[in-house]
């Protein structure tokens, strides 16, 4: 469905067309929260917010197509306003952009019966209550999925964010708009010819550089399908995801829960879940994996909805959901020094 153009270029120059449709969510939904809980930082580059519109590029049948949404109905009664942008769009780019929102935002996700939990847990009831209308998000594709869950290992949410955005400008394709030089998250051919020392200028790890491009590369190969992991149930899913290099426990978990929408997955190797969650349950000690799971149990099948809402807890804590306008990261945010072994890491200026 998410198809490739050409590595780091602008689309050719043509006459640049506008659609525009409507979705209708199952109530409640708020897009503000749903898409904080993508972004998860201001300085996320490839899933932009202004207060108002929620703005990506996506790839869809061989073009660079700008994406803009907007609420217009109250959480109760909400209706997403969609703008596309792109050159000599058709009908099917637009009844693929569709499906690629509805799934991203988790507009059809049905919680009634997630709601009627929390109202029945004095714990958990204020803190839905609080982000009442936030959805499940997803990634639109597994492999962008796969290629957070490489570049956030072992390292701040901030500086993993910061790498995506490096990947995102170099080897993503730019918006057909002249005004927004945005470019689409990449795919497994758009890595095609990248070179690991190429990754390594980004900010990468040389372990993390030759992850994501043996990931790649078995992809256009089609030795591996990532999309086939939605037929699979969450531990044969998690089986094969291990397989793949530079994936563990965590980064499995987390492709479950934001690439794949298991919504009974609690990343339990998450170190600020784990303790966000210690602090919510009023934990005198520190959680550990078995220790998240004996948590979460009372809260299935929707333990890995209650880890969004918990982000999205932090992100009120850092005064980030009042803000209307996004952090632009650059290459000063951030310095490349060698550690005892030689590898490139990353430090928060």
């Amino acid at each position: 469905m998410i198809a490739r153009v050409g590595v780091g270029n602008q689309l050719e120059a043509g006459s640049v067309s506008q659609r525009s449709f409507s979705i209708t969510p199952i109530p409640p939904f708020r897009l503000d929260l749903t898409v904080w809980a993508l972004r998860r930082r201001p300085e996320n580059a490839v899933d932009r917010w202004d207060g108002r519109t929620y703005r990506r590029v996506l790839l869809i049948d061989r073009q660079a197509v700008e994406v803009a949404v907007h609420q217009s109905g109250r959480p109760e009664a909400p209706q997403l306003e969609v703008d596309l942008l792109g050159s000599h769009l058709t009908v099917r780019q637009e009844e693929l952009a569709r499906v690629l929102l509805e799934r991203m935002l988790g507009a059809h996700k049905d919680l009634k019966t997630f709601y009627r939990l929390a109202t029945c847990d004095p714990r958990l009831r204020p803190l839905v209550e609080e982000f009442r209308g936030l959805k499940p998000p997803q990634f639109p594709t597994v492999f962008e999925a796969v290629a957070n869950g490489i570049a956030c290992q072992q390292l701040s949410l901030l500086v993993g964010i910061l790498l995506l955005g490096r990947l995102a400008h170099r080897a993503g394709v730019m918006s057909a708009n002249a005004t927004d030089a945005a470019h689409a998250f990449p795919d497994a051919t758009d890595l095609a010819g990248v070179k690991a020392l190429s990754l390594k200028s980004l900010g990468f790890s040389a372990n993390k550089s030759q992850a994501l491009l043996d990931v790649s590369s078995a992809i256009r190969d089609r030795r591996l399908n990532l999309e086939s992991l939605f037929q699979l149930d969450n531990q044969v899913a998690l089986e094969r995801l291990v397989q793949l290099r530079g994936v563990g426990r965590w980064t499995a978990e987390y492709v479950l829960l934001r690439g794949l929408g298991r919504l009974d997955i609690f990343p339990g190797d998450d170190v600020g879940a784990r303790k966000k969650l210690a602090q919510f349950l009023r934990k005198k000690k520190p959680l550990d994996y078995d220790g998240v799971r004996r948590a979460v149990a009372g809260w299935q099948p929707y333990a890995g909805f209650v880890y969004f809402h918990l982000l999205l807890a932090r992100i009120k804590k850092a005064g980030w959901l009042g803000s209307h306008h996004a952090q632009c990261a650059t290459s000063q945010d951030f310095m490349l020094v060698p550690n005892r072994k030689g590898v490139e890491n990353l430090i928060v200026g």
